[in-house]
This record gives C-alpha cells, sequence and structure tokens, in this order.
C-alpha cells in the first residue's frame, strides 16, 4: 500500500524517531504528541484497523510492546494511556492499524465525550 504514511514510516522513506523495532512492529515518536510521551505503535505490514482481520497473535506483540515503550519512556511506574481508534466514528485519521502510548502527566477523565450519542 503504497499511499499508506505509516507503511511509508515503516519501510524508512519517511523517517521517524524510532522508539522500538523489531521484526513485525515500530514504535516512534507521534509528530503531534498530546502529552509529553506520545508514542505509535504500528505492525509493519499494512492492516486498515482491528477489523482488517489481524492476527491474534500480532495483537499481543502491539501490547507487549505498549508495556516495554512504557518503561522505555520512563511511565510505566506513573501510569499511562494505551489506546487503538477503530474506524472513523473513533476518529481514525490514518488508516493503518495503530497503538498510541500516551503519558507523562496526569490524564482527565473527560477525553471522551458521549454525551451527544444516541
Amino acid at each position: 500500500m503504497s499511499e499508506c504514511i505509516f507503511c511509508m514510516v515503516a519501510k524508512g522513506e519517511i523517517p521517524s524517531r524510532t522508539v522500538y523495532e523489531d521484526d513485525s512492529v515500530l514504535a516512534f515518536d507521534d509528530i503531534a504528541p498530546q502529552a509529553p510521551v506520545h508514542t505509535l505503535i504500528i505492525p509493519k505490514t499494512h492492516y486498515a484497523d482491528l477489523s482488517d482481520d489481524v492476527p491474534a497473535a500480532l495483537l499481543g506483540s502491539l501490547f507487549s510492546v505498549a508495556a516495554q515503550v512504557a518503561v522505555i519512556k520512563g511511565i510505566d511506574k506513573s501510569g499511562y494511556r494505551v489506546i487503538v481508534n477503530s474506524g472513523p466514528d473513533a476518529c481514525q485519521t490514518v488508516h493503518h492499524l495503530h497503538v498510541h502510548v500516551i503519558g507523562g502527566r496526569p490524564m482527565s477523565h473527560g477525553m471522551v465525550n458521549f454525551a451527544d450519542r444516541p
């Protein structure tokens, strides 16, 4: 998928600040961080979202790496959020499966507002 920005990052065509990398996943700092720590973890193989027949082992790897990223970034003791947006109603803006690891400051409870939902 040549037009996918995260595929290009995974291939090294677009530079990123790598936090962690192995054969199947890449973790890198978000270019528009929402907190002092905001790292994205992507599979190197393109999957659009969680509904895209993602192998269970890969999902396990993404979440295992999220915990490793928290240690690398020094937020494992203070706490962090792990977020996956899947599809347009969840505000997924890049349609390549990715996990956000966010921390480095206290989070608010009001991050998601369902007040306008039926």
